[in-house]
């Protein structure tokens, strides 16, 4: 058995992995919970020991599994410290080195094998402690609990006597069904701002009548959904009466604020409830990591890999109210102040990180606009469908999840039909280095030129919405694939298929940039044939400010010929004159059938399978020839039989 957790979050056990000192009691301290008594003529280690769930109040069970200190048991004990939910570290109480150990060498090799599950300290024997010598367990322990924040508690006890032998391992298991760590800091006595975050979206969503304040009956509402019984008047009025003695702002006229609910909690973790915070916590969904479970979080994942997932349209019409809601001083763009406030439900910004953060369009003052908003989230959406669909419910998105995601038709059924009906298209855009990749970026997001060349080593994303006629606007994603990094990201036989099209941009006044462009260009033509996924190609001859190198231009025209795509779009996004670039770009993913190269090889594959293709054709048509045949022949036989 293994303490893990069940799809829906909900553990199935808790694994006990008891190590220590040899003679520190630790066999004794198992057998002494199993049995309510100390067997003699213990072996030197016991086989793994199962705890029936209804002897916790949590009713989980519980396997203990006993450990050797020996140094040729070392690999086995390493082995269950690995796999331990939760560690119980032991020393002897009549031998103080043994404590000394636990620090010195036992807390330090768990945090060498990163072993990062709580830790319980347990003094065992306590029975033999010489009583003349008098020791505070707080003064000693307290010091190593501050050094050694895994550990959750400290607790002595005694296999003879039984004397708080089965507080171990109630403690042991809390320490995993309930553990302080993501809830609250020792250090500062404050709830954690993960832990805050995750209160105040239950907060907002129990205030129906969003006054700010959880008035009685909002109150009983959620003490009905969490604990399954309401408060009774009397008690209404204590929990009120207790927040308003200690935080004044905790209850207005209204009833109990945010800063009341959170005192609460913080009231009832400082009491060693914890489980009373957690109940609350899972009731509305949320791991051991403060993060929604993956059983509410409906993604699609069986889909092929040329399609994709995009919001719906209920999705972004939340998403509009959103904004509107957030843009507090209604200057159509979101301050980061009001994006961070409208991220404080979620466990943080994802935007604040790559590659989001300065992805979308800002204005001058570096504030969010609508279109780079709703962007934002495509892009997101995109790269990493789960993580968007778990904001849009932490930012308060009602219906169904299921509602929030669709996946797109495939890529090649797009290309066959010659129409595509997906809204986000992701653009790869490929070139040497000092081609002006960068600087298209830049430009699509109306950035200002900058002469200052800065050579990019990572992946980068840009995305905005590109605007049509006839109002059917859609986003384009532009993905950064530097020249060092594209060799490795075309070995992928799958590496094109999510993409809707590719941009080969070359400096139309380098000699080598040009010849570089050429042999990504035919690279990617000639991977896209072989894996099936070709994808609509486009080049685009950058700086055009400068002089041009000659054979660039004639030999880029041959070449677009020969592949029978679309000759190269110059620009300079020095100068500002983009040719209306991106809104071609979009056009080449809507229209793909009109942009995929064929190389001179696909050429003669598409000819061979033809020819194939008619072959068996016209064998077909023969066969059904010789059976019409056949049975002609047969039947004029029957007729003639039959007449003679």
């Amino acid at each position: 058995m293994s303490g893990r957790k069940s799809v829906t979050g909900v553990r199935n056990g808790v694994r006990v992995v008891v190590a220590g000192d040899r003679f520190t009691g630790k066999s004794s301290l198992i057998a002494a919970m199993a049995t309510e008594s100390l067997p003699e003529n213990l072996p030197h280690v016991l086989p793994p020991t199962r705890l029936p769930a209804d002897m916790f109040p949590d009713h989980v069970p519980v396997t203990i599994i006993d450990t050797s200190a020996a140094l040729e048991n070392r690999g086995k004990l390493i082995e269950e410290l690995k796999r331990a939910d939760v560690v119980v570290l032991t020393y002897a109480c009549d031998q103080p080195l043994t404590l000394t150990r636990v620090t010195g060498f036992w807390l330090e090799e768990l945090r060498r094998l990163e072993v990062s599950v709580p830790v319980i300290v347990v003094g065992c024997k306590l029975d033999l402690r010489d009583e003349n010598e008098p020791i505070s367990l707080e003064q000693v322990i307290g010091p190593i609990m501050h050094n050694y924040r895994e550990i959750e508690t400290c607790i002595e006890c005694s296999a003879v006597t039984l004397m708080q032998v089965p507080d171990v391992f109630y403690y042991a298991q809390k320490a995993v069904l309930h553990p302080t760590a993501p809830l609250f800091d020792q250090e500062s006595q404050t709830l954690k701002p993960q832990c805050v975050r995750a209160l105040k979206r239950i907060f907002l969503l129990c205030d129906l009548d969003m006054d700010g304040a959880l008035n009685d009956s909002e109150l009983n509402g959620f003490q009905v959904k969490c604990f399954n019984s309401p408060l009774q008047p009397a008690e209404l009025v204590g929990v009120k009466r207790v927040v308003q003695e200690k935080k004044k702002e905790g209850v207005n006229d209204l009833g109990l604020t945010l800063e009341g609910f959170l005192f609460l909690h913080a009231l009832f973790i400082d009491k060693g409830r914890l489980e009373t915070t957690w109940a609350v916590l899972r009731k509305f969904g949320y791991d051991d990591e403060l993060k929604l479970r993956d059983d509410l979080l409906p993604v699609p994942s069986k889909h092929a890999s040329d399609q994709s997932i995009e919001l719906t349209t209920d999705a972004f019409e939340f998403l509009r109210g959103i904004f509107r809601l957030f843009d507090i001083d209604n200057l159509g763009a979101l301050r980061p102040a009001e994006i961070d406030e409208l991220f404080s439900t979620a466990p943080d910004n994802p935007w604040n990180e790559a590659p989001y953060k300065d992805a979308a369009d800002r204005t001058t003052s570096g504030n969010l606009t609508l279109k780079g908003f709703l962007s934002e989230w495509a892009l997101m959406t995109l790269l990493d469908p789960r993580r968007s669909l778990a904001n849009l419910i932490y930012i308060g998105y009602g219906r169904s999840p299921a509602s929030a995601l669709h996946v797109t038709r495939r890529r090649s059924v797009d290309r066959k039909k010659q129409k595509t009906e997906r809204n986000v298209f992701q653009c790869l855009v490929f070139g040497p280095k000092n081609a002006g990749k960068s600087s298209l970026l830049n430009s699509f997001l109306e950035r200002p030129f900058s002469g200052n060349y800065n050579q990019t080593t990572d992946e980068q994303y840009v995305t905005n919405v590109v605007d049509q006629l006839g109002g059917s606007n859609k986003t384009l994603i532009l993905r950064e694939i530097p020249e060092d990094g594209a060799d490795k990201f075309l070995s992928h036989r799958e590496s094109l298929a999510a993409c809707d099209v590719a941009v080969f941009v070359f400096d139309s006044s380098d000699k080598y940039s040009w010849k570089r462009s050429r042999e990504l260009l035919m690279d990617v033509a000639r991977r896209g044939e072989e894996s099936g996924y070709g994808v609509p190609c486009l080049l685009v001859a950058a700086k055009d400010d400068l002089d041009p190198y000659p054979m660039a231009v004639q030999d880029s025209l041959v070449v677009c010929q020969e592949l029978g795509i679309h000759p190269p779009i110059p620009l300079s996004t020095k100068l500002g004159d983009l040719n209306n670039v991106f809104s071609r770009i979009l056009n080449a993913a809507q229209h793909p059938h009109l942009y995929v190269p064929e190389t001179e090889s696909g050429k003669k594959r598409k000819q061979f399978r033809q020819l194939v293709n008619h072959s068996l054709l016209f064998m077909s048509v023969g066969a059904a020839s010789a059976v019409i045949g056949l049975a002609a022949f047969r039947a004029y036989n029957a007729r003639k039989n039959s007449s003679s």
